[in-house]
């Protein structure tokens, strides 16, 4: 492994700032990286000559003087961003070959910044996946093993493939989306750190969209001090987002004090799912006890309408989902299915949907179609949206009550086995978004920080949920409990 792809973006930025390193020394090393791990299937479209003509534009800014903190530094791009001249395909059979004319917001901040794109990750299809067992590319692989066994683990979903590069030191970090969850739990998965930012605070223009009212781009990184550096480069304000926040962006980095005397946190009953895990508890547990040393008081609080949150998400994602991807018909976007001899527009509709979208997609299209559809309207979607606003009032109310931020397990267990939950009623693998979904429903920030090993050696990760637009108080609470906790532990290279 190289010792300069296994940097961290705040170690890279000194070592180039000082010339110790060159913008392009560091990609290449990153390149070896990605072509020696194919058997992650993390990277499915690599772009090493932007990668490099990325590198040697960086290093000419370094040498003038005009660097920001993300200048020279080398990311995968989640293949939901839309990234120009680069095939961007969100995993879906129905967008292959697409190569957009233009670029996302989120990456055209980055590379503005000098950011050096290395290549394309892999992901569950539109995003729709715990697993990343959905992609039209195949599955991503976690990097780590479970104890002694050859098991191919995942990496978690929708963004295994950013979760899998960063962990496995492909890349210094990687651009995530999540849904409901979709950053936080496969960071929990492979031990790396994953924010979800407030929605709004970083721009949707340009990413496929899965539920818009849902979705938030955010960094996945090796640290908390990575995540703050990312984030303040990712985000702003964009016209093109009428959802994009008409906020100043803080400098988040220089907000992490580590000191959060006198912070209340607050540990919600209804996160005590019956048939936890006992590692997951006491994980918790030591959590609360670490944020307790460091100053904090701890306080009990109640979140009552938790219980509903998985059903309000998914009839909401789902009716979203079915809305949004109504226009890859094969004839305003996406791939046409070859046609018989008398077929007729709605066989090119069927023929078409019914090649270009894998099975998890065709299910929340149906399922939100149905939930959309007359008579039934009323009766689910806005009925779930009700109970969205009654959980957003749950922590409009906890933190007008002086709780500074909320501590919860990140995901129910640590990852499973590739295809162990394949064959499984749909409904358990949407349980793992459990302690997830609700930050998403609320619009709320949320960031998973790796805390220990379970009993087989893999990791595991505690959340913290934040006030909205308060990522930089949420950062530093973040920031420390993972000094407390002292997460160094790394997946043994096997690939």
């Amino acid at each position: 492994m190289s010792d300069l792809s296994s940097l961290k973006i705040s170690e890279a930025r000194d070592k180039l700032a000082s010339g110790e390193v060159s913008s392009v020394e560091l990609t290449q090393a990153c390149l070896a990286e990605v072509d020696a791990a194919d058997a992650l299937g993390a990277f499915v479209h690599k772009t090493p000559e932007i990668a490099l003509e990325q590198a040697k534009a960086a290093d000419a800014r370094i040498k003038a003087g005009d660097a920001t903190a993300m200048t020279g530094i080398p990311l995968g791009i989640k293949d939901l961003f839309c990234t120009k001249g680069v095939s961007s395909q969100a995993a879906s059979a129905i967008l292959e070959g697409f190569k957009p004319q233009y670029e996302s917001t989120v990456t055209t901040n980055l590379f503005d910044a000098g950011s050096v794109m290395l290549g394309k990750l892999n992901m569950d299809e539109f995003a729709m996946g715990s697993s990343n067992e959905t992609s039209t590319y195949g599955n991503a692989v976690n990097p780590w093993r479970r104890g002694n066994e050859d098991t191919a683990l995942t990496p978690g979903g929708s963004s295994g493939g950013s979760a899998s590069a960063v962990a496995a030191d492909l890349c210094l970090a990687a651009t995530g989306t999540d849904t409901g969850g979709s950053i936080r739990q496969p960071a929990a998965f492979v031990g790396i750190t994953g924010l979800k930012p407030t929605y709004g605070r970083c721009s949707r223009w340009g990413i496929v969209a899965f539920a818009s009212s849902l979705d938030q781009a955010g960094p996945m990184t090796k640290d908390v001090r990575d995540a703050a550096i990312m984030l303040g480069t990712m985000a702003g304000h964009d016209p093109k987002d009428s959802t994009s926040a008409d906020l100043p962006v803080p400098d988040f980095e220089a907000m992490l004090t580590g000191d959060i005397r006198g912070k209340v946190i607050g540990i919600p009953k209804e996160y005590r799912m019956d048939g936890m895990p006992d590692e997951i508890e006491a994980l918790w547990h030591t959590g609360t006890e670490m944020l307790r040393d460091a100053g904090a008081e701890i306080r009990d609080i109640t979140l009552s309408h938790t219980k509903y949150a998985l059903p309000a998400y998914y009839v909401i994602a789902p009716a979203e989902a079915s809305s949004n991807l109504a226009r890859y018909d094969g004839v305003r976007f996406g791939h046409r299915a070859k046609l018989a001899q008398g077929d007729g527009i709605t066989e090119m509709y069927e023929k078409t949907r019914a090649e270009g979208f894998g099975p998890e997609v065709q299910r929340r299209i149906m399922i939100g179609t149905y939930v959309l559809s007359a008579g039934f309207y009323d009766a689910y979607y806005n009925r779930a949206r009700r109970v969205r606003t009654l959980i957003k009032q749950d922590f409009d109310t906890v933190f007008a009550d002086g709780i500074d931020a909320i501590l919860t397990p990140a995901t129910p267990s640590a990852a499973f086995g590739l295809g162990e939950m394949s064959d499984a009623d749909p409904v358990q693998m949407y349980l793992n978004d459990v302690f997830t979904v609700t930050v998403n429903l609320a619009g709320l920030p949320g960031i998973a920080v790796p805390a220990g090993l379970d009993k087989q050696g893999l990791p595991l990760g505690l959340q913290l949920i934040g006030r909205p637009w308060e990522e930089g108080d949420l950062l530093n609470t973040a920031y420390a409990l993972e000094r407390a906790a002292g997460f160094v532990a790394k997946p043994d290279r096997w690939w």
